[in-house]
């Protein structure tokens, strides 16, 4: 059995009649087959003119839900998100010969879950969050170095506070797409959708490659 089969029958599409589980089981066998990052994925949005983004971003959290990623909202992506309050996101794990496609309305994670998430970051990460402004331009490499220094002495003791424009975004899918390579582009999609991120899956469906 080779790494893209691991796992994989037709019974994981045609059995399952919500896609969270399965989406589960796919990210733990990446997690035991991806060299780096099997928690990376492509996040796009557009901006105020309707014209796509799309860039790497890290999965920090996932439930029934919705998946979720932390920036700053001052950032390129987090003003192009604040100004829809949709994206989509795309996994692709090369190990497997797997993706995940989903899309969905945005919403702004608690204050109590950015800062429990914030607290686990390591110091230095939560010393960039307020050093760095994000997407804007930087006149200089030692501008930026200059800030991470200016904010470690101002916290070179006690708590980092979590700055009020960084925290989380958690995408609400109404569609989930599993898609896995079959031999000749044959592949496997199987699509699960419903109308609004309260309802239940109501629709499964099996697309050609």
């Amino acid at each position: 059995m080779t790494m893209g089969e691991m796992k994989l029958t037709t019974d994981d599409f045609t059995e399952k009649n919500e896609p969270f589980a399965l989406f589960d089981e796919w990210l733990k066998d990446a997690t035991k087959t991806e060299p780096n990052d099997p928690n990376a994925v492509a996040l796009a949005t557009v901006d105020g003119d309707g014209l796509p983004d799309v860039r790497m971003v890290l999965l920090k959290d996932f439930d029934e839900q919705g998946f979720v990623f932390y920036t700053n909202f001052e950032s390129q992506k987090g003003q192009e998100i604040l100004g829809s309050m949709k994206a989509a996101m795309c996994f692709h794990w090369k190990t497997l010969r797997r993706q995940v496609r989903i899309r969905g309305p945005v919403e702004i994670v608690s204050d109590a879950e950015a800062d429990a998430y914030y607290a686990t970051r390591p110091r230095g990460s939560r010393i960039g969050a307020w050093a760095s402004k994000q997407s804007r331009p930087l006149e200089s490499r030692f501008a930026l170095e200059k800030a991470v220094a200016e904010y470690t002495a101002r916290y070179a003791i006690g708590n980092i506070p979590r700055p009020a424009h960084w925290s989380g975004f958690r995408i609400r899918p109404t569609s989930i797409e599993f898609w896995h390579d079959r031999p000749f582009r044959l592949h496997d999609r199987v699509v699960f959708s419903r109308e609004t991120p309260e309802s239940d899956w109501d629709s499964k469906t099996r697309l050609y490659p």
